[in-house]
Parts: structure tokens; sequence; C-alpha cells
């Protein structure tokens, strides 16, 4: 018959046992018999000891109590819905895997994955005699890969099961979805966008947002929260579930990298990558700081550098990400300006990351007016630089004129006041949000102390350039520690020596006359135009 339960291999199960035959019993059959004597109604009404009977017998005393049986039979329930689903035999092997997940993995003797089982070696000790050791031990997330065979709608139902029992860690849940997500998403951009599996691809992101623990700021890393959010642009997800995603990863940016953030970007949208998405990542995580800011100033919490070290990472991050998309020739400056501008200034106290985003920017973008130079190198502060930045800067002629002689100024105030160089950031990602904050209260202090005596050193060195200015003479004051043609440069910016009243021009006018060193005392003339050119290296 068209509807009976199990088709002729089941029919042939029933009618063996009403012949008094041997019936074979396993997790492959055992389902499709049962369901089978259902329709036959071989009850205990009919005869005692019945095929019905038997089978719930197998199906509590040995299939429930194996791991692998459990996932097995709840496989094949599905070729005899809704048969299978009103005898509860779905439900109950749903329960039955759910339960088995939260046993302490220190009692696990069956085995696992399937083709991995807990072995015992013999080992010889000294004296030659044997025992058995355990050479494998269960790790805690020992049945994310084994539930990973079910189809996404009993997954499903298993991992909301796992989650209702309440015994099982965030960490865990997060890894046995990052598990599944690996097992079935396809590895291509091609794969994951083409109509043939458009709607299992959409189902599959969809349910694993919505099974995604409730703790969001918690347990799933920021690296998959981000890969599963670039899964889910590509495949269009509804905006509740990309809601979900941005929110989960703004609580976590802290984490993520550069890599992480290059999130591809979909018309009509002309840039290689989504930088609004992360723009709007960057101020969810900013506003989410401020509410955890303004939580700490009413409990009386008043340290304002500790507890900032996330901060900081985000803040590298940023910068490291401006350089990456500086690259693309479709990147507008607005958007390099508002995303510099997202977080605050003391979440960079070294400008060296930014230096480079600004530099590539403009190595790419070789239309910027020279206002928009200018706009664009504002972001940058001079003070903030290592001494290897501040050299490089000293002799990049995609600089504007200005920034260089600021450079070349700080330095030598630097110079003057005896101060040592700031300390490259590079180290400034740890790996825990400890020693980020240990980090940022150490720097941060540092940077503090050494502006208050560059500034205390600044404001003389200002007042020794005054007394020059009245002097004719050629004192020795600290305006001499530049070379001969940097001080020219700023006699033309800022009025030093004679004339200065009809040297203010343009930076055109005085491109030319960039600086080629660093090295102070450096007076030689400048009659040869081949040793006077600046040059890049970049």
């Amino acid at each position: 018959m068209v509807d009976f339960p199990g088709g002729p291999k089941a029919f042939g199960i029933c009618a063996k046992f009403c012949y008094g035959m041997t019936v074979t019993l396993n997790a492959y059959n055992v389902v499709a018999a049962r369901c089978a004597a259902e329709y036959l109604e071989m009850t205990e009404d009919v005869d005692r000891g019945n095929l019905i009977f038997k089978i719930e017998v197998f199906l509590n005393s040995s299939i429930f109590r194996s791991w692998k049986d459990s996932i097995i039979v709840l496989q094949t329930t599905k070729s005899v819905l809704p048969w299978s689903e009103n005898l509860k035999i779905v439900g109950r092997c749903i329960d039955s895997i759910a339960s088995k997940t939260s046993v302490d993995p220190a009692n696990i003797t069956w085995s696992y994955t399937y083709n991995r089982k807990l072995s015992v070696s013999d080992k010889t000790a000294g004296d030659g005699m044997k025992f058995r050791e355990k050479i494998i031990s269960v790790p805690k997330d020992w049945w994310v890969e084994d539930i990973c065979e079910l189809d996404i709608d009993l997954y499903k139902r298993v991992m909301t099961a796992v989650k209702s029992k309440g015994r099982m860690d965030g960490v865990a849940i997060c890894e046995a979805l990052k598990t599944y997500a690996v097992r079935w998403l396809p590895d291509s951009v091609d794969s994951l966008d083409s109509d043939v599996h458009s709607w299992r691809n959409k189902l599959l992101v969809e349910t694993i947002v919505c099974l995604l623990p409730s703790d969001r700021g918690v347990d799933c890393s920021c690296s998959f929260l981000l890969k599963l959010l670039k899964v889910a642009i590509l495949v269009g997800v509804d905006n509740s579930a990309k809601e979900d995603l941005l929110k989960r990863i703004s609580l976590k940016l802290y984490e993520a990298s550069v890599k992480d953030l290059l999130i591809p970007a979909r018309p009509p949208q002309t840039t290689l990558y989504d930088v609004e998405m992360v723009l709007s990542i960057v101020k969810r995580y900013m506003m989410h700081r401020h509410d955890l800011d303004v939580a700490k100033n009413e409990m009386g919490c008043t340290d304002f550098v500790l507890g900032h070290g996330s901060l900081l990472s985000v803040g590298k991050l940023i910068d490291e990400y401006l350089e990456e998309i500086a690259r693309d020739p479709n990147l507008s400056l607005a958007s390099f300006i508002d995303l510099s501008q997202s977080v605050p200034e003391f979440a960079t106290p070294v400008h060296d990351g930014l230096y480079k985003a600004i530099d590539t920017y403009l190595k790419e973008h070789l239309s910027l007016t020279k206002v928009e130079r200018k706009k664009l190198c504002s972001l940058m502060d001079v003070k903030k630089l290592t001494m290897d930045a501040s050299m490089h800067a000293a002799q990049n002629e995609r600089l504007p004129l200005r920034v260089v002689v600021q450079v070349l100024f700080f330095e030598q105030v630097r110079s003057a006041a005896g101060v040592q160089p700031l300390r490259n950031t590079s180290h400034y990602t740890t790996n825990t949000e400890e020693e980020s904050e240990k980090t940022a209260a150490e720097d941060c202090n540092s940077l503090e102390k050494q502006m208050s005596r560059i500034k205390i050193k600044e404001d003389a060195f200002q007042e020794k350039c005054e007394l020059a200015k009245q002097s004719s003479k050629n004192s020795k004051s600290g305006i001499q520690l530049l070379p001969s043609r940097s001080r020219r440069m700023f006699g033309k910016l800022w009025g030093f020596g004679k004339g200065h009243a009809d040297n203010r021009s343009s930076e055109t006018s005085a491109s030319s006359q960039s600086p080629t060193s660093m090295v102070p005392g450096d007076t030689k003339s400048s009659g040869s135009s081949s040793r006077n050119r600046r040059h890049s290296i970049s």
C-alpha cells in the first residue's frame, strides 16, 4: 500500500513476526517497524507480547541508552513522518541526546564521534609489570561533531533541548554552532550566493543566529560572529537576524582582527568593503562603552584609565582597518574621516598606525586637493608619532608642507627637552582584558608625563624664538638645532628671520625646500638640487 509506513521492508518485519520467524531489529529499521506495527494495530489487546510491546522494550532498554543509536534513530524518523512524531519517537530521541550531552565527560564510557573510542593501552612500569592507562580524555565538547549529521530542523530541536536543560555553558553551545556552520555552509562565495542552495543557506544561518546563547557579551568569539555576519549578508537573511549579530559583534569588537572586519560590500555600494557597516558597529560599541561608564560613575568608580584596555584595542584595530581600506580608490574622504573620528582621542595614544593609514590614502588618491589633504592630515597629532614615524613623515613628499614643518619642530622640541621618544604600540594587542587594562594604565600615565615635560620645554623654546626674532644677532638658541633648510621653512611659515611677512606664501612655494635630513647641525648650503631633493622612504 502506498500509505503503509516504512514500506515493504517494514511490512516484511511484521509478517515474519506473525509467522513466528526470527526478526532482527536495529537502529536503522526499528522506527519503521514500530510505525508499521502501529498501523497494523499489533497491540497487547490482540495478543500478549505483541510486536509493539517488544519494540518499545527494545527502544527503552537499548536504543535510547546508546548515544550513537539515538542519533541514528532520530535521522530515520524523517522517512516515516508524521507517524514517528505522533508516536513521540522523535521527542524521546531528542530528549535522550540532550540528556547525554550534559553528562560529566569524566563519566563517559561510550564511543564518541563514531570512529573515536575511549581506548586504553598497556604501559610497562619500571619493574616490568603492565598497567592500563587511558590515553584519550573526553573533551567537554565531545558531542558537537556527532549531532552535525542531523538536518537543520532536527538539529535546531536538539540544540533547543540542550539549552533548555541549562547544564551546558555558552562556550560549548557556540562551539557546537560553529562546527555545524563549518560542516554545512559552503566555502565559496559563489556557492553561498547561488540560487540552488540559497534558501537552505539562508535557513541555516537564521537558525544558527536564533540558537546563539542569550548572553551576548560572553560566549561566542567575535571572529565567528563576524564570519556569520558576512554569510548572512550574502544569503540575504532577515533584518532581525542581522541586527542581532550586529549587537553581539559590537559588544566584543575589541577581540576582532582586521581580516574579520573586511566585510564585502554589496550593490549599490561602490567600495570594496562595507565601511558603513563597520562604522555602525564601532558606534554601537562606543554607545555601549558610554553606558558602562555612566553605570560606573553611578557606582562611584572614578578610575578613568583602568578599564579602558579594550578601548585601546579598538583604537588600534580601527587604525589598522583604515590602512587596509585606504587602498580602495572608491573610498571617500568623508568615510575615512568619519571612521577615524569614531573612537575618542585617548583610544589612540600613539598615531603611528593612523599616519600609515593617511599615507596609504594619499598614495592611492592622488587627485586630492590641497584643502582635502590638509583636512585628512589634521586627523593626525604629530606629538603622538614615534621617532621612526616622525623621521618618515619629515621626508614624505605626500604630506602638506605645514605638517612636515610641525613634525620637524616637535622633534627639535623633544630633542631639546631630552624626552625619551614615544614607544611604538604594536604590543598593545593583548591576549586578555586584564593585560590590556594594565598596559593602558602604564602607557597613558607615561604619555601624560612626557607631554607635560614637552609642554614646559616647548614654552621655553617659544620664548627663545621670540628673543631670536627681536635680535639681529645670529644667536645660538634652540632654533640652531634645526638644519639650515628646515630653518628656512620655519621662516616662511612662522615668520622667523628677515622678510617673514612677505614669505608667508602657500605650501607650494616652499615645497621644493623640504627637509632631507634629520641630523642636527646640518648647515650645508643648498646649491646642489640632487642632494637637497626630498625623497620618500615608504
